[in-house]
């Protein structure tokens, strides 16, 4: 808080390297789209980034309640539009803030929840996505059981030291979680510092 009690806005080094090289493939997948769930805003910095940059859809920023005051920081601030949020938003939840979007993005995610949250995610997922939607995951992931790079290594035993039960995930076992709920990867984006953007679709339900 400032002295007037106002929230200062938080401020991630990590977003804004990142935002540009994911604006990149937002815009291969979002033209099409007219409603975003973001889910794990965290600093609220993405939100403002991307809505701003796609001014025909609607982007509904999410959190944990304890990380909105941050985010309604920034998305008072930036004043658009087509920026809605901060929902209150834990995968954990049976219940969701909202019940149909087109697409679904989250960066940062998977490897800081516990293996049960990032199932809990695709289920949630899987229940709000639209027929042929798409869920864009943004983060470190690892393929075949091994590590991508050694920095990804080292974040891993770095997130391991915080908590055992989070680290950077296999994309085989997360293909694995999206079959479960009706989707299908169609494309992986490598993306500077060792990250990767992992694209899944909703798959239409076919009636026997």
């Amino acid at each position: 808080m400032d002295l007037t009690g106002k929230c200062m806005k938080p401020c991630s080094e990590a977003c804004e390297q990142n935002k540009r090289p994911i604006l990149g493939i937002l815009e291969q997948y979002l033209p099409a789209s007219r409603l975003v769930l973001e889910i794990g805003s965290g600093t609220g910095q993405h939100a403002v980034f991307f809505a701003a940059a796609f001014p025909h859809l609607r982007w509904l920023a999410s959190d944990v309640p304890e990380n909105h005051p941050g985010i309604r920081a920034w998305l008072e601030e930036a004043a658009l539009p087509n920026l809605e949020g901060p929902l209150p938003l834990d995968v954990n939840q049976s219940e969701w803030p909202v019940s149909r979007v087109d697409t679904v993005f989250s960066a940062n995610t998977a490897h800081i929840m516990p293996w049960s949250g990032v199932e809990r995610m695709f289920a949630g997922i899987g229940r709000v996505l639209s027929p042929q939607g798409r869920f864009l995951l943004y983060g470190p992931f690892n393929q075949g059981g091994e590590y991508t790079a050694e920095s990804n290594a080292r974040f891993d035993a770095w997130l391991k030291e915080q908590d055992p039960a989070m680290g950077v995930r296999d994309v085989e076992a997360l293909d694995e979680l999206a079959r479960e709920h009706e989707m299908i990867r169609i494309a992986m984006h490598d993306m500077p510092a060792d990250n990767k953007i992992l694209v899944w679709q909703k798959c239409r339900v076919i009636e026997r």
